[in-house]
């Protein structure tokens, strides 16, 4: 057994929220075959993160500015893609998982400003490999907690050797304000049966509505700054 599949299984055997009722046997195989899955998800990441990357080298040299911040990506845990399998009440195998699960594989964009995730994000689906599947504005209609983001389900080849497989891979893009918004509601996550989540909800909320006007103040700032270096560069070649 490789290493990989032992450190799985450890993990997945320690969980004490694990859901998963499967015999020693059946747990072996099924991660033997998710670790499979990680290697295409793997390839899918890379493929996704450097159209990214490119689209920021060239918007970078178009308008002397970087729309992206950074990237970063996640593949699901084995005991994840099972779990959710077993929610849906779906077959518990490797094609099945590829078949069904649209988030194994995730890749979070984080932009400046709110103008540069549509922009990014539709020069990205434009290309003639990227195949767009779904999209979710949680930006233009925030989620009831307050949760902005805009998310996409894509589908793009991966090469192989002997093969091209197509992936399915969920983009998320969001500005600096809404990804730290995000992670800090979810490493402060609440028990609904907590007495003051009521309280907590309404200030999270709050939160997310004085973020998203700061989003906002900070986008037309950048535009008039915008608007006076290129007032300065064509003064500049006047002169």
């Amino acid at each position: 057994m490789s290493s990989i599949i032992q450190r799985e299984i450890k993990y997945m055997d320690e969980t004490q929220e694990s859901k998963l009722r499967l015999n020693d046997a059946r747990l072996v195989d099924l991660v033997r075959e998710f670790a499979k899955i990680k290697t295409l998800y793997s390839c899918a990441l890379r493929e996704v993160t450097t159209k990214f990357e490119v689209l920021n080298e060239d918007l970078s040299t178009r308008y002397n500015r970087n729309p992206i911040e950074f990237i970063t990506s996640r593949i699901k845990s084995p005991e994840s893609i099972v779990n959710k399998l077993q929610r849906r009440g779906l077959e518990l195998s490797r094609e099945s998982a590829v078949e069904n699960l649209s988030d194994i594989a995730g890749v979070r964009v984080i932009c400046s400003f709110i103008e540069d995730i549509y922009q990014v994000a539709e020069m990205f689906t434009r290309q003639d490999d990227v195949r767009l599947l779904e999209v979710k504005d949680y930006i233009k209609h925030p989620k009831p907690n307050g949760y902005r983001s805009y998310h996409m389900i894509v589908e793009i080849p991966v090469f192989f050797a002997d093969k091209k497989r197509n992936v399915k891979v969920e983009v998320q893009l969001r500005t600096i304000a809404m990804d730290f918004w995000a992670s800090l509601e979810h490493q402060m996550y609440y028990k609904k049966n907590q007495e003051d989540s009521g309280e907590i909800a309404s200030r999270l909320k709050r939160c997310a509505e004085i973020i998203a006007a700061t989003d906002r103040e900070m986008e037309e700032i950048g535009r008039l700054l915008y608007a006076a270096r290129q007032k300065e560069l064509e003064e500049k070649k006047e002169a």
